[in-house]
């Protein structure tokens, strides 16, 4: 099907409002859920970033490719195009891009290896299996060029969150919790919502909150403006339990009330992406941050999330021809479901979201 404009006009075109999620191509012409386009979008990331791991791309041309998979989905629907092709086919582009230039049969092979869980050492460069898959890369990547009309260029909150960590120190717990977060935004549609300094500091917000514990300051207040306390005297022998680090990131990037709204609802929506998740035998610290209350502020505002478990199961029992296409050279099958996540080391304490293969 032809590509479906839905830019709005602003500063860029690929910002969007929340409600334009429902009317994407994969809604409005092939009747897919909201909330099974977000489930496969979340899947296509994450094997995005099993195939870049594997290749040992830069964590910057994965943030590209992650957000032209998302940009591609708001022109095309999932039900013409499987979002392993796509995600394979955005790697691809990146590394021309990104200057971290790959060949493409080591780029099929290492699709291949992931699709079929065979071992890439026992898949040949000249295979039937490899030659399809560098076909398929090939005839979506002319498609992917065309929804992103050229337009290559894309900021990340990853690189927000680095000028704010070095403004503002706050011990590595905090920092790699943020990043970690960040690199899980991918998994949502974040970046074609809010700008990168709107996700960046609601990583770093969520992070604090998450690190700090349920006895600090709640996400409200440390996303209120002015600060609660900010109109009553405080006593010098009284320090005031909103001043310092709890306000940080909403104090470096100065924002108006307008982006603060936006904030609160990039937050909501990372709390709503966390508690989608199937958490039994995860650690118990990601169980702690998908129960973070969300901003009050997001209430009003219809979820766009269901249980995971709940949309793969009722996946599994809809008719063929209502799934999305399976894979070009392995008809049925599905990524394993890991933990590969671009950028720094995460700590003991806090692990990406790893979903559990449907």
């Amino acid at each position: 099907m032809g590509a479906t404009n839905l830019a709005v006009s602003t500063s860029s075109q690929w910002m969007f409002p929340l409600s334009a999620l429902h009317h994407t191509p994969s809604r409005a012409t092939s009747g897919i859920p909201l909330e099974k386009e977000l489930y496969d979008r979340s899947r296509g990331v994450e094997f995005l970033y099993r195939l870049g791991v594997s290749l040992g791309l830069p964590s910057s041309a994965m943030y590209t490719a992650a957000t032209w998979f998302h940009r591609f989905y708001m022109r095309y629907s999932m039900e013409d195009y499987h979002r392993q092709d796509v995600a394979a086919s955005c790697i691809f582009l990146a590394t021309k891009t990104e200057e971290c230039g790959r060949k493409l049969r080591d780029v099929a092979k290492v699709v291949c290896s992931k699709v079929s869980h065979i071992d890439i050492a026992k898949i040949k460069d000249d295979s039937k299996e490899v030659e399809e898959c560098q076909t398929s890369i090939l005839l979506t990547e002319e498609v992917l060029l065309e929804g992103l009309c050229f337009d290559f260029v894309v900021d990340s909150p990853q690189a927000d969150l680095v000028d704010l960590f070095e403004a503002c120190p706050n011990g590595g717990h905090i920092e790699e919790c943020a990043w970690s977060i960040a690199n899980d935004s991918y998994r949502t549609p974040l970046c074609l919502l809010y700008p990168p300094k709107i996700i960046a500091a609601a990583c770093y917000v969520l992070a604090e909150r998450a690190i700090e514990g349920p006895q600090s300051s709640s996400l409200d207040d440390r996303i209120a403006s002015p600060a609660p306390s900010a109109s009553l005297p405080t006593p010098p022998s009284h320090k005031s339990p909103w001043s310092g680090t709890s306000r940080r990131a909403i104090e470096h990037f100065g924002f108006n009330e307008t982006e603060l709204a936006n904030v609160a609802d990039a937050l909501s929506i990372l709390l709503e992406y966390y508690g989608a998740q199937d958490l039994q035998g995860s650690c118990e610290f990601l169980s702690s941050v998908a129960s973070i209350p969300p901003p009050h502020s997001s209430a009003h505002r219809e979820k766009l999330y269901k249980p995971f478990a709940h949309v793969a199961a009722a996946a599994a029992t809809a008719p063929v021809n209502a799934a999305t296409p399976e894979h070009a050279i392995s008809q049925g099958a599905t990524p394993s479901q890991g933990g590969s996540t671009p950028g720094k080391p995460v700590s003991g304490a806090w692990k990406p979201v790893s979903e559990p293969a449907p």
